[in-house]
């Protein structure tokens, strides 16, 4: 006669199935910030390229009878000296300061993931010789080259955009020759070149790819000091020249008349600093989503 199971001996009752906890079910939800910056960004870029449609004047329209205006119904943020629309010349100034970030950034980042990616990839006195030359770009503050750079050339946009990219390129070629170092000693690597595939196809297929992430990382959280870089040189003069429409240049012309007509260097300055900040928190952002060490917790 067997002994009756104790309350304290009997197996639990099989429950429900645990489950994982909501929060490590549900996707990744951007940061608030990084969707500030993001949205901010857009418009602003929106804006530089409907500036023809939204500017209520031409760029380079004067009008001395209404020099020096303050903010009004008829000029929302005010005239200049001559008579130019505040609104209208920051609105073009948008696609003058983008587009120099974006020259600058474009060309620099080929420039310095080509060498970074050939430096990383094939090592050895090849690798010696380009960090070598990275290294002695890097030896010198970067604003300083730029404006030596400038000085010498004729002050114009287009200088601007190469004395800025010459110190900016050496940047991305150490981030990516260090990527593609670590890259090139993969499995997936290693098997492609025992079957025999083309080191250029092995550097396009697999190490090229694999070596962009923190590089487009490093291209948003850089596109804000582009923009301060090329606001400098041409509030040193060195950049745009008037009548272009550039928001440093802009800063620079009213800077003698902030105590009296504060809206000819206040708003120019303050364009810059919203498009440097969405620039910065959409950088921070995208870090964050793309850092394979970040966990939700």
């Amino acid at each position: 006669m067997s002994r009756p199971i104790s309350p304290r001996s009997a197996p639990p009752e099989p429950g429900p199935p645990e489950q994982a906890p909501l929060r490590r079910t549900l996707p990744r939800v951007p940061d608030r910030f990084a969707v500030a910056g993001v949205v901010l960004l857009a418009l602003i870029t929106l804006a530089a390229l409907l500036a023809p449609w939204l500017a209520p004047y031409p760029e380079d329209h004067l009008d001395p009878v209404n020099a020096l205006r303050p903010p009004s119904a008829e000029h929302w943020l005010g005239t200049d000296e001559v008579g130019r629309d505040v609104l209208s010349r920051i609105l073009y100034g948008a696609q003058t300061s983008l587009l120099i970030a974006a020259a600058v950034l474009g060309a620099s980042s080929v420039v310095g993931v080509t060498l970074g990616v050939v430096a990383g990839y094939a090592g050895g006195w090849l690798r010696d010789v380009i960090m070598r030359i990275t290294d002695v770009f890097l030896a010198f503050p970067a604003l300083l080259l730029s404006v030596a750079l400038a000085v010498v050339l004729h002050p114009s946009v287009a200088t601007v955009i190469v004395a800025i990219a010459v110190t900016w390129w050496p940047w991305y070629t150490r981030l990516a020759a260090s990527t593609a170092a670590s890259v090139a000693t993969r499995p997936y690597v290693d098997a492609a070149r025992c079957l025999g595939v083309p080191a250029p196809l092995i550097v396009l297929r697999h190490v090229l790819p694999n070596s962009l992430t923190p590089v487009l990382v490093q291209l948003s959280l850089d596109a804000g000091g582009v923009i301060l870089t090329a606001a400098a040189l041409s509030y040193l003069g060195l950049g745009a020249q008037d009548p272009t429409a550039e928001w440093g240049l802009m800063v620079q012309l009213g800077q003698s008349r902030f105590t009296t007509n504060w809206w000819l260097a206040a708003f120019p300055g303050l364009a810059i600093l919203l498009t440097a900040f969405a620039c910065n928190v959409l950088g921070e952002g995208l870090r964050n989503a793309l850092d394979p060490r970040r966990t939700v917790r």
